[in-house]
């Protein structure tokens, strides 16, 4: 399935996505320190269990996205340090909620796991004043078996023309 860019007269409406999954993310702290389930598979549809993981870290003001992805679930963990500003649009014509926008605050101040579904075009922001490190679990392989493949994405971020902007 395919899915295109809205049309920049189209508008977005504020609202739930269908398919995204916002969950709150418990740290369990005691003298040692602490740790945090991130996934369970007692919590997400099985379609939707990683194929692999990674870690990211994201300067103060930086911004990484808008971008898609055709077939791939992101399952992102916002987990401090930093907090960071995500934006989701639904970008999936066939979608009841299509043309919608959520906008989640989360990281060390409301840690968080975000799943993200194919065609909802996201982006998000560290809008704290330290680096911080967002931890992505997605379904899909980055490239495929072997790294043989065109990646999955369709990216907005040099496009400057894109309705898909973090400007509220």
């Amino acid at each position: 399935m395919t899915y295109k860019s809205a049309r920049a007269s189209e508008r977005f409406t504020p609202g739930a996505i269908r398919g995204v999954v916002v969950r709150d993310l418990r740290r369990s702290a005691d003298e040692r320190g602490w740790l945090m389930e991130l996934f369970r598979r007692d919590e997400l549809p099985e379609e939707f269990f990683p194929a692999m993981s990674y870690i990211s870290l994201t300067e103060p003001g930086v911004t990484r996205g808008p971008h898609e992805h055709h077939a791939q679930a992101d399952f992102f963990c916002f987990t401090g340090p930093s907090n960071f500003k995500l934006r989701l649009w639904d970008n999936r014509k066939d979608s009841e909620t299509y043309m919608h926008t959520m906008t989640i605050l989360a990281g060390e101040d409301n840690p968080q796991a975000v799943l993200v579904p194919a065609g909802v075009v996201h982006a998000y922001s560290n809008v704290g004043t330290e680096p911080g490190v967002v931890i992505n679990c997605p379904d899909r392989l980055y490239r495929g078996e072997g790294r043989r493949e065109s990646p999955d994405e369709v990216r907005y971020e040099d496009d400057p023309g894109t309705i898909f902007n973090m400007g509220d």
